[in-house]
């Protein structure tokens, strides 16, 4: 790839994991200001609600329900996140397989479209060469990112192991790296990549708040693409 879309030189791109009711929320934002994500599902898990304990708060954890993955995601990109949401680095390969191309084959009938991206479950060290491999040899899978944060906007060459360059919440991070890549003269290809958890706005009434004005930070100019993961890495 030597552009993004009509010919630009610099890409932003986001990327929500786990599939749960709050990316709603976050679409409606990201509509509002012309940008595109990719959301990360686990396809076993749609429908189930759970409450998860966070800075010693309780969050939602809701998931989708699978009769609206299409309607909620549509204009965005639907990716793997497992079947259940294991730490790969723990399983042997047949297991590792079943657990990405299942999903993967199961959001593509949900979507009606071919899956081809993915995003690492859990926390710590949750991807290592091994597995990467092993997606890369028997699935459809075609990039898949880590929560591993790299501060170069360079496109990447192992799309198997592909790193972000902020979390949602690290505003400090988000804008230092965003007046960066605004001001950013190139001529190779640059990508910006945000993650996270859409529930994550839900641990302080400001965050929603915080995080909006740097969509509006980020959005609208005139240099820049903005995309799913699969536009800008494929």
């Amino acid at each position: 790839m030597d552009t993004f879309k009509n010919g630009k030189l610099k890409a932003v791109t986001f990327s929500f994991d786990d599939g749960v009711t709050q990316d709603i929320r976050i679409i409606e934002l990201l509509n509002k200001y012309g940008l595109k994500a990719t959301f990360n599902l686990n396809s076993d898990l749609l429908g189930k609600n759970t409450i998860l304990i966070r800075e010693e708060q309780k969050i939602s954890h809701y998931k989708i329900n699978p009769n609206d993955v299409s309607y909620v995601y549509d204009g965005h990109e639907v990716a793997c996140h497992t079947l259940t949401h294991p730490n790969l680095t723990t399983l042997e390969k047949e297991e590792i397989i079943r657990q990405v191309e299942d999903d993967r084959k199961a959001l593509s009938t949900l979507c009606g479209y071919e899956v081809v991206g993915m995003a690492y479950p859990c926390g710590g060290i949750n991807n290592d060469d091994r597995v990467a491999e092993i997606i890369k040899n028997n699935t459809g899978i075609k990039y898949s990112r880590t929560i591993t944060l790299t501060d170069s906007f360079n496109r990447q060459d192992n799309l198997y192991r592909f790193n972000a360059n902020a979390h949602i919440l690290d505003f400090k991070n988000l804008y230092k790296l965003g007046e960066e890549f605004i001001k950013l003269k190139t001529e190779k290809p640059q990508i910006f990549y945000i993650w996270g958890h859409s529930y994550e706005l839900d641990y302080n009434s400001e965050y929603s708040a915080k995080f909006e004005e740097f969509l509006k930070f980020i959005s609208g100019k005139d240099d820049i693409f903005y995309g799913t993961n699969k536009e800008v890495l494929l």
